[in-house]
């Protein structure tokens, strides 16, 4: 057989340090980061290649976002949502990122033996109801059935496209010191509505989901008018994993204020009790938007009209180094660090 000059067959990622593959090589920190860096990109990718939650194409004159996500939740029901919601918003939501409004979606079913017809028609009509919310067609899919045991019920894959009908280019490279911070709404309600279900865990208030599309919203912005320079949903990782993988890609210095934080009173407990820090707690129906000094008033408006705790919360520093640092609600300044994992797995 022919050999190929350009195989090698060293792993690029040292495998006395993780001989297998972690729960945290999927959590959205550190781990993962470096399974995305040091073997997938440069196997798959290009040196050019952003980081971003779509990627944007060109055909035919026409640009276009493309993305894809996969779903393996647990429980696959919680407060505010499911795992069928979830994978229609999700995957709109990345699109909505690239500044696209989404057009059309793919569904791939991975089914374990054994899952109740009537759980998956739940499911099903759930993405039915999510799509028809998003203004999204799912327009072509795959099913497959693997053993029982293997699947743990259901596993969900999508592909997105969606159409960008502006000049802007939405994206980490855009980010511009004195770019302020944004995030779209409370910060945390997903993670801990997953985590609440599948321990068993009772609060004074039942903490719901923010699983929710935030396409209309974002065109809403950008019909407006507002110069978006970068946008990225809070899903892996929360706001924390979100802005290094920003500050990293535009090497450029953000720094947050802690009292600005969005974060609600029994979200906020929850995690003291569970030993959580809110701002690395998944959401998924929140974004953090990079924009312009000259633009805020007109953002925030915006925002706040769809959801009251809408806030600013930063500005990028015309400082280099990637760095994500937060001033603390007593005036002192910390880095925020990037975890080596996630701390609950499972949540998408």
């Amino acid at each position: 057989m022919e050999s190929n000059p350009d195989f090698n067959l060293t792993c690029p990622i040292p495998i006395e340090n993780y001989p297998q593959v972690l729960l945290a090589h999927g959590g959205g920190g550190r781990l993962m980061n470096q399974l995305i860096e040091q073997m997938f990109r440069p196997a798959f990718g290009t040196s050019s290649d952003i980081p971003h939650d779509a990627t944007t194409l060109t055909l035919t004159g026409k640009k276009i976002a493309m993305t894809t996500d996969s779903y393996v939740v647990n429980p696959l029901f919680f407060p505010g949502g499911d795992i069928g919601s979830m994978a229609i918003y999700g995957t709109v939501n990345d699109l909505a990122m690239a500044g696209a409004r989404p057009l059309y979606l793919s569904v791939g079913f991975i089914l374990e033996e054994g899952l109740p017809m009537t759980t998956l028609w739940h499911i099903i009509q759930a993405m039915q109801m999510a799509a028809k919310r998003a203004n999204i067609q799912i327009v072509t899919g795959d099913t497959k059935v693997v053993d029982r045991g293997k699947g743990d019920g259901i596993f969900i894959n999508t592909a997105g496209i969606g159409i960008i009908e502006h000049e802007l280019r939405i994206s980490p490279e855009s980010v511009q010191p004195g770019d302020i911070i944004l995030v779209s709404g409370d910060l945390g309600r997903h993670g801990i509505a997953i985590m609440a279900v599948r321990e068993g865990l009772e609060f004074e208030t039942t903490i719901e989901s923010d699983s929710a599309p935030v396409a209309d919203l974002v065109l809403e912005l950008l019909n407006a008018g507002v110069e978006v320079h970068c946008l990225r949903d809070l899903t892996r990782g929360g706001l924390a994993s979100a802005l290094h993988e920003i500050a990293t890609a535009s090497n450029l210095q953000m720094e947050i204020e802690e009292n600005k934080l969005p974060i609600r009173e029994d979200v906020q407990g929850a995690c003291e009790i569970l030993g959580f820090d809110p701002i690395y707690v998944a959401n998924e129906g929140r974004f953090v938007a990079f924009i312009p000094a000259k633009d805020v008033d007109k953002t925030c408006s915006i925002l706040t009209a769809k959801n009251p705790q809408a806030s600013v919360i930063g500005k990028v520093q015309d400082k280099a180094g990637g760095l994500v640092t937060m001033v603390s609600k007593i005036g002192s300044s910390r880095i925020v660090d990037l975890l080596s994992g996630e701390q609950l797995p499972r949540i998408c």
